[in-house]
C-alpha cells in the first residue's frame, strides 16, 4: 500500500483547490484524475463558454450602432471565438493545471479510481492509504435523456460545442436551463437558426418573472422557443437531425443536448465506506464530511453545480482536515448567474421556496427599463427581492439586467449577512446605475 496523508479523487475546481492548499500546508497529497486536471470549468464550461458569449454579445452590440451611433455592418466569424477558446485552454491539454499542482507538491496519478474502505483508494491496481482521509470530487458529466433514437447519433453536448470552428446553419437545442439558454442565444447571434425544446413550462429554473424577460429577449432575437413539449424520437441521416415533438417533425443540421448534469458516482466504491452506491448525490455535514475519513465537495454534494460552490466547499474541507475552527458550510446565500444577455443573477430562495418554507413572505419588484440607466441603455430586466417579513431581512433576490451577475453582489451580501431591510433602504445607491434599481425594489417591499 502506497502511503499518503490525503488522497483527492477528482481534480476539478474543488479537488484542485483542496489538493493545492493541503500540499502547501505540508501534507503528503495524492491527486487522482481520469480526464483533464482542472475539470469541466476551464476546458468545456465556464471559461470557453464565456469567451463565446462575449463574442456573441459584441455582435449584438454592433447591431445597435445604427440606432444609437451611426452605421455598422456586421459579418460574424465563429472562427474568432473558436481560436480564443483553443488558445485559452491550450488545445485541451492540462499541463498548466497539472504543473501548478505538482509545483505545490501534489503527486498526480492518472486513471480510474475506486474507494476501497475508509482512507483506502485503488487506482488501476495500485492501492493508496490516506492517513487523514480522502476528498471526493468526482464531478458531473452532461446528462443524456433516454429519448428513443438519440443514442448513437452525433449529438452535441457543451463539450462538443466548444471544439467547433464553424457554426451550423440550423440548431435544435434540447433543454433550456442555463447552458441551453446561453448557447442558444450565442448561436443565434452568430446567424444560426435556433429552436429550443424544453419539457418544463418555462425557460429557466429561476423566478417566473426572470424567465419571462429572457424568453421575450430570445424570441426578439429570432430564437424559436417551444416549452412544455415532449420529444418522442430522434433520427440522424445525411440531411442532419430530425426530432419528433408532439406529433410534429422538426429538422436541423445539428442537435445540442443540454438537459442538465449527471453525477459521476457509479463504480467508485461508495458501498465500501457505508454509502449508497446508487445515490445521485453524496450528503455531507457542515464540515463536508460524508463518511469515516471521507470528505465530499463539488457538484456531487447536490448543493449546486457551480465552480464557486465547489471551491467554497473545498475551503471548508481543508479547514477541517487541518484542524481549524471553521467557519463551516452555510448555503443560505448561494449565488448563481446565467450568462444570457441580459444576465440572470439570483441568490438564496425564490418566492415559491420561501413560501414553501413557511415564511411570511414579502416581495418587492422593480423594472430595469424604468430606471435611468436602464432607459439610457435600452435594457430590459427586473429586480425582485424576497423578504422574511417577520424578521425584516432578505432571504432571496433575482436580478435580470446587463451585468446582472455584478449587480447581484450587494444582494448576496444582504442575504448572507442578514442585513435588515431598513439598513439597506438607508444606503446610498449611485446614480445612474443598474444597481440603483435595487433601491426601487426595496421600496416596493411591504416590510
Amino acid at each position: 500500500m502506497t502511503p499518503a496523508d490525503v488522497v483527492v479523487l477528482g481534480l476539478g475546481a474543488g479537488g484542485e483547490h483542496a489538493a493545492r492548499k493541503l500540499a502547501e500546508a505540508g501534507l503528503d497529497v495524492v491527486g487522482v484524475e481520469r480526464e483533464l486536471v482542472g475539470g469541466e470549468c476551464p476546458f468545456w464550461g465556464c471559461t470557453p463558454s464565456k469567451l463565446l458569449i462575449r463574442s456573441a454579445d459584441v455582435l449584438a452590440e454592433a447591431r445597435r450602432v445604427d440606432a444609437l451611433a451611426g452605421h455598422a455592418e456586421v459579418h460574424p466569424d465563429w472562427g474568432r471565438p473558436a481560436a480564443r477558446i483553443r488558445s485559452a485552454n491550450h488545445d485541451w491539454t492540462d499541463a498548466q493545471h497539472a504543473g501548478s499542482l505538482e509545483e505545490a507538491g501534489v503527486r498526480i496519478v492518472r486513471g480510474h479510481v475506486r474507494l476501497a474502505g475508509p482512507g483506502v483508494v485503488e487506482v488501476d491496481g495500485t492501492t493508496y492509504g490516506a492517513r487523514l482521509g480522502v476528498v471526493l470530487n468526482t464531478g458531473t458529466e452532461p446528462a443524456v435523456p433516454p429519448i428513443p433514437g438519440l443514442a448513437g447519433t452525433p449529438y452535441w453536448t457543451n463539450r462538443e460545442v466548444m471544439q467547433q470552428t464553424v457554426q451550423p446553419e440550423s440548431l435544435l437545442v434540447v433543454g433550456a436551463g442555463a447552458i441551453g439558454s446561453e448557447l442558444a442565444q450565442a448561436f443565434a447571434r452568430f446567424g444560426t437558426r435556433v429552436t429550443v425544446l424544453e419539457a418544463q413550462d418555462r425557460l429557466c429554473p429561476e423566478e417566473v418573472e426572470a424567465c419571462e424577460v429572457i424568453s421575450a429577449v430570445l424570441r426578439a432575437e429570432g430564437v424559436e422557443l417551444r416549452v412544455g413539449v415532449q420529444i418522442d424520437a430522434v433520427r440522424h441521416g445525411d440531411g442532419g437531425f430530425e426530432v419528433d415533438v408532439d406529433g410534429e417533425t422538426l429538422s436541423a443540421d445539428r442537435l445540442l443536448v443540454s438537459a442538465g448534469r449527471s453525477p459521476n458516482l457509479a463504480d467508485i466504491g461508495l458501498e465500501t465506506v457505508g454509502l449508497d452506491p446508487d445515490a445521485d448525490r453524496v450528503d455531507t455535514d457542515e464540515r463536508m464530511r460524508a463518511a469515516d475519513r471521507l470528505w465530499a465537495v463539488g457538484d456531487i454534494t447536490g448543493r449546486g453545480a457551480f465552480t464557486h460552490v465547489a471551491i467554497y466547499q473545498a475551503q471548508v474541507a481543508v479547514r477541517d482536515l487541518l484542524g481549524a475552527d471553521g467557519p463551516w458550510a452555510d448555503y443560505r446565500a448561494v449565488s448563481r448567474v446565467t450568462f444570457t444577455d441580459p444576465e440572470i443573477g439570483a441568490v438564496g430562495m425564490s418566492e415559491e421556496q420561501a413560501r414553501a418554507a413557511g415564511l411570511r413572505v414579502a416581495v418587492g419588484h422593480a423594472r430595469i427599463e424604468r430606471s435611468s440607466r436602464g432607459w439610457i441603455h435600452g435594457a430590459d430586466g427586473i429586480v425582485k427581492v424576497v423578504a422574511d417579513a417577520d424578521r425584516g431581512i432578505l432571504v432571496g433576490a433575482t436580478v435580470v439586467a446587463p451585468y446582472g451577475g455584478e449587480v447581484l453582489g450587494l444582494l448576496t451580501a444582504a442575504v448572507h449577512a442578514e442585513i435588515p431591510v431598513a439598513t439597506l433602504r438607508g444606503m446610498h445607491f449611485a446614480y445612474p446605475t443598474f444597481h440603483r434599481a435595487v433601491a426601487a425594489a426595496l421600496g416596493d417591499l411591504d416590510v
